[in-house]
């Protein structure tokens, strides 16, 4: 077996591109993913590469390196926007698999139920990926493709994951699933919320997990909340009678597709007045 260890990226791309070597960050999915089998080609671990960790404010956009881990996202000094996806780390799996799991190997697994997806979706944010042809973005709408599908192509590596700075906004990020810990989501929401000088809602994000193919936004929803008073009852109301277009869960043996859709509403009400919190603490 071949194993590679760059310590730059341009070295690391031109690996890619003469040998086919598989990647490896966190390697939490990719060595289950072997299932005790000797990997199939040469490995090309990331994890020695610079210039794909750390998190920044760059002009108006956060740029948090591809090999950043999920530990590292918990514990970073950002501000109360990123409360979501800093909620959702803690999540994402044990505390073991936050030290070594990454944010890039989460989006490029593609699972359904990755954690780190709906909080990234309501902060808009995007993947930068270089190449042999340079650096492109994709939203993360347009990266996630299905189930295990990413639109990474086999010659290019996932550098960064992009946030555009919302300062005042806050997020937050609930997970259900059969018990407290280390679980596989029923489903999941994240929700980012900014306030006018009314303390009425003027802007709204929703994306919801593990209840369709691809983690997906709410841009009905979202719409329905603009000019609401953050409130229990005003705030169920208007979730209660949306129409959650978009979603299709699965019934499996973690609860029924009628189940997850109504947890799901539940859990976009609590986790909207969760991030209004945020905002007037």
């Amino acid at each position: 077996m071949q194993f590679h260890r760059p310590e730059t990226l341009d070295d690391a791309l031109s690996l890619l591109s003469g040998e086919g070597a598989r990647l490896l960050a966190g390697g939490t999915d990719f060595y289950p993913s072997l299932m005790d089998e000797p990997a199939p080609g040469p490995i090309l671990d990331l994890r020695q590469v610079a210039a794909l960790r750390g998190i920044r404010l760059v002009g108006d956009v956060w740029r948090i390196g591809a090999t950043t881990t999920w530990r590292e996202i918990a514990r970073a000094d950002l501000p109360p926007l990123f409360d979501g996806l800093k909620l959702a780390a803690r999540e994402v799996g044990s505390i073991q698999i936050q030290n070594a799991g990454t944010i890039a190997g989460n989006l490029c697994n593609a699972s359904p139920a990755a954690d780190g997806v709906p909080p990234l979706l309501t902060l808009d944010a995007s993947v930068e990926i270089a190449g042999p042809d340079g650096v492109r973005q994709l939203p993360l709408c347009d990266f996630i493709t299905g189930v295990r599908q990413t639109a990474r192509r086999a010659d290019e590596i996932v550098t960064a994951v992009l946030v555009p700075d919302r300062s005042p906004a806050t997020s937050s990020f609930l997970k259900l699933g059969a018990r407290r810990y280390l679980v596989i989501s029923i489903t999941m929401v994240a929700a980012m919320i900014a306030l006018d000088e009314a303390d009425a809602i003027s802007d709204a994000r929703l994306a919801v997990g593990a209840c369709s193919a691809v983690a997906q936004r709410l841009p009905d929803v979202e719409a329905l909340l603009i000019g609401a008073a953050p409130r229990d009852g005003e705030i169920r109301a208007r979730i209660g009678g949306a129409d959650l277009v978009g979603l299709a869960p699965l019934s499996d043996v973690r609860g029924s597709a009628d189940y997850r859709l109504e947890a799901a509403r539940e859990l976009l009400v609590r986790a909207i007045l969760l991030a209004v919190q945020g905002q007037e603490g």
